[in-house]
């Protein structure tokens, strides 16, 4: 394929990383429907639910490890680089530094190496410049890493300038920057797909005001695929929907919810000692803030954009946020009537198993032919595991290279 024409699948295989997150399942399905042979490259012992009904060679690796890369990248054709570590409150920068940005250089050189026609590297809407104004950005805007707020953005700023360095050096890329994905398979969940989950279930009493632009997971995944089909090489394609102030948001997830929105709107000054105390219980015991300094750093800036160029030169058609939100909250749906079916299962399977058990105990209940009931013992425990959990997760990987809505700083409840 040419600098900007299409490419076409063959027996060669195409590699991609993150296949079992949230953007990266959601592009294998693209990508296969597109007849390409797929290589996924996963981690030892990684939440695979993702990956259900996909017809694909899995490889074992890690950003972390180049010479996995290295074996993962043998033969094959294409190269879609989606994974990444995905938080916005990191107590380790180095571990998020190692894989997003380490971790691309070395599978970048890897791929050049192996002579892999093309290349898409999945950056992020955090790595771009903004407007002073705060009307929607393109990729010209200049940014730089000092107006990075927060290791997440640093680090995604700093693998997209590797990227383009060694694009200079002949390195075939095309690089796309997706917005806020919202939609089915957000296992995680996603920080944006969370606070959608939340703010459904009236969990959100409260919110600090900004801005950020909603896209369709699936949308996502298709500008993947032209970019590697159309995009040309060396190029930035932002891939967003719609721009929404985040009350918009909140009242269009209430709608349709069935809720009422949250209304108190908070100023960012109030939340900075919460913040700074967050953080230091958040250290202290391993858990997940609910407020940082960089949520509130990043909710001073709008996270508006345009997906203009990605339209004119890929052919890019993003549906409306609605259609996204509603496909997220039937997901997120499903998922909450899964786990519940699976406990309803699981606690009539433990009552006929004691039955069963008394029975057989009684005179005349049953005695060696009796058989308990054991189907508390065959439910499923992946659908039983409360939503955003992952099993043997290790941070790091695997990870979908979403844009963390630099922006969305709702205050949640206490849980």
């Amino acid at each position: 394929a040419g600098e900007s024409g299409e490419t076409v699948a063959g027996t060669a295989p195409t590699l991609l990383t993150g296949a079992s997150g949230f953007v990266g399942s959601a592009v294998a399905r693209v990508l296969a429907g597109r007849g390409h042979a797929l290589r996924l490259l996963v981690r030892r012992g990684s939440d695979r639910r993702n990956l259900a009904g996909l017809d694909a060679d899995l490889v074992e690796g890690d950003l972390t490890d180049p010479a996995s890369l290295v074996r993962a990248v043998a033969g094959c054709r294409y190269l879609v680089h989606v994974a990444a570590d995905y938080r916005i409150w990191v107590p380790d920068p180095a571990r998020m530094l190692a894989a997003n940005v380490a971790g691309t250089v070395a599978l970048m050189r890897a791929a050049g190496e192996a002579g892999v026609e093309r290349i898409v590297h999945c950056s992020s809407v955090a790595a771009l410049g903004l407007t002073a104004d705060g009307s929607p950005a393109d990729e010209t805007i200049p940014a730089s890493e000092a107006a990075m707020a927060g290791i997440y953005k640093r680090s995604k700023f700093l693998a997209e300038q590797a990227v383009l360095a060694l694009v200079r050096d002949g390195l075939p890329a095309v690089i796309v920057n997706p917005a806020g994905p919202v939609g089915p398979r957000d296992i995680k969940p996603t920080p944006t797909g969370r606070m959608i989950r939340d703010a459904a279930a009236g969990r959100l009493p409260a919110y600090v005001e900004t801005g950020l632009n909603i896209v369709h997971v699936d949308d996502v995944a298709e500008g993947h695929a032209l970019a590697l089909e159309r995009g040309r090489i060396g190029e930035r394609y932002i891939l967003g929907g719609e721009n929404l102030l985040l009350r918009d948001l909140f009242a269009l997830i209430a709608e349709l919810a069935g809720r009422r929105p949250p209304r108190l709107r908070l100023p960012i000054g109030l939340l900075w000692p919460v913040a700074i105390a967050a953080e230091a219980i958040a250290r202290a015991t391993g858990t997940e803030p609910p407020v940082t300094r960089d949520h509130l750093r990043m909710a001073r800036k709008r996270m508006f954009f345009s997906s203009a160029k990605a339209m004119a030169e890929l052919g890019y058609a993003p549906r409306p946020a609605r259609e996204a939100v509603a496909d997220a909250l039937a997901w997120f749906r499903a998922q909450e009537g899964a786990r519940q079916g699976s406990r309803e299962d699981a606690s009539t399977g433990a009552q006929g198993h004691a039955q069963s058990h008394a029975q057989s105990h009684a005179p005349g209940g049953g005695g060696a032919d009796a058989r308990p009931d054991t189907a508390g013992e065959d439910h499923d425990p992946e659908t039983s595991r409360p939503v955003g959990t992952r099993t043997g997760h290790v941070p790091g990987q695997d990870r979908p290279g979403e844009d963390p809505n630099a922006g969305t700083s709702p205050v949640r409840s206490a849980p």
